[in-house]
């Protein structure tokens, strides 16, 4: 059996492994469109404040791993797969052609750059590769002039190196008036900003961006920066363009089943490119998540090897820590039509807790700050307990999710 697996970050990097463990006869090819060995991205910010080298970001730290597994590896670039009855092909850039019986697809996601003039000129980069945090770390200085332009997820995931560094630095919210929208309401955001704000940061939520020029220098309709370094944060889209022409449907990722196998039979897909089960809601979305994507290459390896392994679904579950202020979203933290919310908050210490409940179910949660409720808040939704009285409890105080847990999961006698 010829297995080829595309995409070498924790999808891809699983999935070999399970196979091999499943089938230690079959050919195993892990092709990597990024220089060098596997390694996490979410180590990135850690290698720009200095606390680890770019050694320590490598997934597997033996010399020759893959190697040893018996698992061929490629610094190479999936340009097209050619999808037939029973397997198929996949071009590289270098003009060679892989056989396959069974395909991975765990290519991740790629930053979308802002529609303005000027994202390609120097001294403007993203934040997302190991070449991305080699540009970034030779700019980051005392006094640096960074200007960041996005407040979402992978803006809040950059912050605290640039603020570590003693970088002077703004972060450009722009028309969307709310930091990190897409995983806090409005108050929560609110408490970040204003922890930003005391850390230095000058957060810009009103105005639009017309252009970046030479210097760099970014301008908007209201005002301009000039900038040592322009970061460009305003999400990313999922790496499928090589899929074009083999039928496998998409949606916001590749569509896959409960056995990761996408609408082409033979071929599988995991990671940020995969629409796969939500655990909460049982619908089928893109959770861009490390803990996610592991999970992903795990099953998809166990399938592809022919065991009988269904997706249970994932946990969404968003775990940022912005310049030292720890923030948690859970399941559906905006909560549910119908469903009660309750909120509390401690503006002074910066603690802000939202519950959402489905009857008397928890369904979904933010937390800031107090980072003490975390496990049970993820055991109360994940199993889905009916909370009875405990819930006008949990509304009336939140510091009391441990002893529900406790109580609601302890076995008679």
């Amino acid at each position: 059996m010829k297995y080829v697996l595309i995409g070498a970050g924790p999808a891809g990097v699983q999935a070999a492994e399970a196979l091999r463990q499943e089938d230690p006869a079959g050919e195993i090819t892990l092709v990597s469109g990024e220089r060098g060995e596997p390694y996490a991205r979410m180590a990135i910010p850690y290698i720009l404040t200095g606390r680890i080298t770019e050694a320590g970001a490598l997934q597997r730290k033996s010399p020759g791993h893959f190697a040893g597994l018996g698992i061929r590896y490629l610094n190479r670039k999936a340009v097209k797969v050619h999808a037939r009855a029973q397997g198929g092909t996949v071009d590289l850039d270098d003009g060679a052609v892989l056989d396959y019986d069974r395909l991975l697809v765990a290519t991740g996601s790629s930053p979308t750059l802002p529609p303005v003039p000027g994202t390609d000129l120097p001294g403007v980069v993203t934040c997302w590769t190991l070449d991305d945090a080699r540009v970034i770390a030779a700019k980051l200085k005392p006094g640096a002039r960074v200007v960041m332009v996005g407040a979402g997820f992978v803006a809040g995931v950059c912050m605290k190196s640039l603020v570590e560094s003693g970088a002077q630095l703004t972060v450009i919210a722009g028309r969307v008036g709310q930091i990190l929208r897409s995983m806090m309401t409005p108050t929560g955001s609110a408490i970040l900003q204003r922890w930003l704000e005391g850390k230095g940061v000058n957060v810009v939520t009103k105005g639009r961006i017309e252009r970046i020029e030479p210097g760099p220098r970014l301008v908007m309709d209201n005002q301009s920066f000039d900038a040592d370094l322009i970061i460009l944060a305003t999400g990313v889209h999922p790496n499928i363009e090589f899929l074009e022409g083999t039928g496998a449907e998409i949606d916001q990722g590749i569509i896959i089943n409960d056995r990761m196998e996408t609408t082409v039979p033979g071929i599988y897909a995991a990671g940020d490119v995969a629409q796969g089960r939500d655990f909460s809601t049982g619908e089928w979305v893109v959770h861009a998540l490390q803990p996610t994507a592991t999970e992903h290459g795990r099953v998809a390896g166990l399938n592809m090897a022919g065991k009988d392994a269904p997706y249970r679904g994932s946990l969404s579950m968003n775990v940022l820590d912005t310049v030292g202020l720890l923030s948690y979203t859970f399941g559906l933290w905006q909560g549910r039509t119908g469903g009660d919310n309750a909120e509390h908050v401690d503006a002074e210490h910066f603690h802000y807790t939202r519950l959402c409940f489905d009857g008397d179910v928890l369904i979904g949660a933010i937390i800031i700050g107090a980072t003490q409720h975390v496990g049970a808040i993820r055991g109360l939704i994940q199993a889905r307990h009916s909370l009875g009285a405990w819930k006008e409890t949990l509304i009336k105080d939140p510091g009391q999710l441990m002893n529900a847990l406790v109580n609601l999961t302890r076995k008679p006698g």
